[in-house]
């Protein structure tokens, strides 16, 4: 056996939720250009969980369902209410996803059926979840979701206790899209680890939130935002990013492992984080991130990834910084949970070897010896 650092190139399973080919992403086979230009992200959920785009009237039901769930226990909020106020937000997502299976009858009956239901609670409760955690930490009342509202329009209300402008719900709903799943990233193997052991879904989506949680996955659009505004305006990004190339510092949004000649997500984020400037009249987020993307191309060869411009297309949208990652997990959920799905129907325990590096053939020395 010959370790391979980080899992690299190897093969740990089969699926056929997502898949990354000669550097074109699909959700179940559709090109992920076509679903962001054309579908819902509740058809995206869709699609991951049964394996194809629903019709109208299976659409409308999910929507249904999904509306219908939205709520949490009043003991969530009141859990919510406990964390400091400096918590983590990624911390505090994942203690609340996890409070969440204490108040669900079904947390452990591990039935197909019950898992799908679970999965769809998990769907709707998120952003609820998410939301709420904002507006109690900066002193206000949670707001319960409202009836026949989108997922990315209900996050958009309960967020800010406004009706949101068609603009803001389009570039959420795409964002949520192109977020939504990813083949074998670190926090779906994570969860597929966990759920393997026939652990309950609930333990695999917290599983995966502690892994989106770091900063070299989930947390890297955060950091791209915090250097934009480290960096400030656009006359200053040729020095700022100059000196980091120099100094072989690592530029966040840019470059991905699985994608040699660019991610095919990035684009769509583009054009929505420009159309976002232009509406809102502040084109400075938008203006500094092309000039760094055409430094950091033009001398590294390297591209923007889904985080380098999602950061811009959030910070319009009015969205904390530190909400970023939260509504990564709100989109990769339904990823997740496909998968956790997926992984029940043919499981088999993920449990792979290690190659020993240590010393050998050592003896034991009694206490009095050493």
């Amino acid at each position: 056996m010959t370790a391979t650092k980080g899992l690299e190139g190897i093969v740990a399973t089969t699926s056929s939720i997502s898949s990354i080919i000669d550097g074109v992403l699909t959700y179940r086979g559709i090109n992920i250009d076509d679903l962001a230009e054309n579908a819902t992200f509740e058809e995206v959920v869709y699609l991951l969980w049964y394996g194809k785009l629903p019709n109208r009237s299976e659409l409308d039901q999910l929507t249904k369902e999904l509306n219908a769930a939205a709520n949490v226990p009043g003991e969530i909020i009141n859990l919510i209410k406990l964390f400091p106020k400096d918590v983590n937000s990624m911390a505090a997502l994942r203690t609340a996803v996890s409070s969440l299976a204490l108040y669900d009858a079904e947390a452990n009956d591990m039935s197909p059926e019950a898992n799908l239901r679970k999965a769809i609670r998990l769907q709707a409760q998120l952003p609820t979840i998410i939301a709420a955690f904002a507006r109690i930490r900066e002193g206000k009342e949670a707001i319960a979701p409202k009836a026949g509202a989108s997922l990315a329009e209900n996050f958009l209300y309960m967020l800010t206790g406004k009706q949101p402008e068609k603009i803001a719900i389009e570039a959420l709903d795409k964002a949520l899209v192109l977020h939504a799943d990813h083949e074998l990233n670190a926090s779906t193997f994570a969860a597929r680890v966990t759920v393997a052991t026939l652990s309950d879904i609930y333990s695999g989506i917290v599983s995966a939130i502690g892994a989106l949680k770091g900063p070299l996955h989930g947390g890297a659009n955060e950091a791209v935002m915090a250097m934009l505004e480290e960096i400030g305006t656009a006359d200053k990004a040729n020095s700022y990013i100059t000196e980091k190339l120099a100094n072989k510092e690592k530029i966040m949004g840019f470059g991905h492992r699985v994608y040699k000649n660019g991610d095919p997500r990035a684009k769509h984020l583009q054009k929505m984080s420009e159309e976002l400037g232009k509406i809102t009249g502040n084109m400075n987020w938008y203006n500094m991130s092309i000039q760094i993307e055409e430094l950091v191309t033009g001398q590294k060869g390297l591209k923007p990834n889904v985080d380098f411009y999602s950061a811009s297309v959030y910070t319009s949208l009015e969205i904390p910084r530190d909400l970023f990652t939260p509504i990564f997990a709100f989109s990769r959920t339904s990823g997740w949970t496909a998968h956790i799905l997926e992984q029940y129907s043919d499981n088999r325990l993920i449990r792979p070897r290690a190659e020993y590096t240590g010393p050998s053939h050592q003896a034991y020395t009694p206490i009095e010896q050493r």
